[in-house]
């Protein structure tokens, strides 16, 4: 079973950061060292966007695989990017829609690379409920959309948090996205044994009465005889493809001994436990209407267990608006900043632009009130948030466009700062 080798680089792996295109990046091992992935007209030589797009990669490796916190060095590299605030943001709805950019977002982009009034540049993260694809494949496609460079690093995907679980379990099942996709994530996480729902069906076709496996389904799923194996674990990479074949097995799963297919626990309480990568209910897209995400499929799926048991399901969600999720980011964040500017805090502001008030703006408000920094929510009108409706989590601001949601946060920070300096100046004085 192949699984993602997390051997440690060589100092020289470590400080050199590899440039690809989006092209050259397909069936790369990105466990070698840092990458940032290159849009071909920036092929040539670095972009605007290198810098930060490249210190975050460096500090996502140090602080999940390589190295500890405490061998940074010492002296920090010169920088031309502030540490006092950071952006960090929702793609779906907020710099994407339907697979393209709004229109905005390249300006947006330009903005927190030095193209604004200030020539400052500013540090900035994606964090999404999206899943079904690896960070490095979701960094290859948001480089292409917005034309700039991106690095693995600065991605946090709903189930990034899973691959902390992958030495707690064994064998688990993944469900979710497109053909093999969310098998490959999670092998790249290091669980050692991955099971998709078309092995399942593979092993015996009726399992799901209605659903078929196509000629390349059944050529991709493994067989094996599941009479013999026990599951230990439920994961919900990313959206379903088919709710009532997954829902199926999932329940099949949960009523079952001790994850073992084909019987029944008396009780239903032996069954493996369930994850999900995101709780979203709704989500934008290229439609014009909201579509429901896998938020629903968690409450669909808790329906079910109550009406064919008469008890309650319990199960755990990741992504936003957990806070597991905001934590994560202010490690990666303040490890950025101890590598740039030899200051182990995280910025003292991070914003965050968001589209959905239920999860993001939730979620950021929520954090504000335990994180030893500030965050502040900004609730864009290009997603799920319609204009004309009041918000169940009210933002700090709300704004039009992501475009305006950047220039909000710098303007602020320079008004701070313009404070600040006339505070000292009057201080000097008296």
């Amino acid at each position: 079973m192949p699984t993602a080798s997390f051997l440690a680089p060589s100092k020289a792996e470590k400080n050199h950061v590899r440039r690809l295109s989006g092209k050259d990046a397909a069936g790369q091992d990105f466990t070698k060292g840092p990458v940032v992935i290159v849009p071909p007209k920036h092929l040539m030589a670095p972009s605007d966007a290198h810098e930060v797009a490249a210190s975050i990669e460096i500090a996502r490796h140090e602080l999940e695989q390589y190295t500890s916190r405490s061998s940074s060095p010492t002296t920090p590299p010169e920088t031309h990017v502030t540490d006092q605030f950071a952006f960090a943001f929702d793609i779906d709805g907020v710099l994407i829609r339907g697979g393209k950019p709004i229109p905005e977002a390249v300006e947006a982009m330009k903005q927190l690379n030095g193209h604004n009034e200030y020539g400052v540049k500013v540090p900035y993260i994606f964090v999404t409920n999206g899943g079904g694809k690896t960070e490095q494949e979701r960094c290859t496609q948001l480089s292409e959309q917005l034309e700039i460079e991106v690095s693995p690093g600065q991605f946090i995907c709903g189930h990034t948090p899973m691959r902390e679980m992958a030495q707690k379990y064994n064998t688990v099942l993944v469900v979710g996205g497109e053909g093999e996709k969310c098998r490959h994530v999670a092998e790249g996480y290091g669980f050692r044994d991955v099971v998709t729902p078309g092995d399942i069906i593979k092993d015996n076709k009726d399992t799901t009465p209605f659903r078929k496996l196509t000629e390349e389904e059944w050529n991709n799923s493994r067989a094996r005889n599941f009479n013999k194996h026990e599951i230990e674990a439920i994961f919900v990479f990313a959206d379903s493809r088919d709710w009532a074949g997954d829902q199926q097995i999932i329940l099949d799963l949960l009523m079952s001994k001790k994850g073992r297919l084909g019987t029944r626990s008396e009780n239903f309480d032996e069954g493996p436990p369930v994850f999900f990568s995101h709780n979203d209910v709704i989500w934008s897209t290229s439609h014009e209407l909201t579509r429901i995400g896998m938020g629903a499929l968690r409450a669909s799926l808790e329906a079910m267990f109550r009406a064919v048991t008469g008890k309650e399901l319990k199960t755990t969600a990741f992504g936003k608006p957990q806070i597991g999720t905001f934590q994560f980011a202010t490690r990666l964040l303040q490890q950025w900043r101890k590598d740039t500017h030899g200051i182990d805090q995280p910025p003292e502001t991070v914003y965050f632009v968001g589209d959905t008030p239920e999860s993001d703006i939730r979620g950021t408000n929520e954090f504000n009130e335990m994180a030893d920094n500030t965050w502040h929510s900004i609730l864009v009108r290009t997603g799920v948030y319609q204009t004309g409706t009041k918000p169940k989590f009210m933002p700090k601001a709300t704004v039009d466009n992501v475009l305006e949601a950047v220039k909000y946060g710098i303007e602020r920070e320079h008004l701070k700062n313009q404070k600040w300096k006339a505070a000292v100046a009057k201080a000097v004085v008296s």
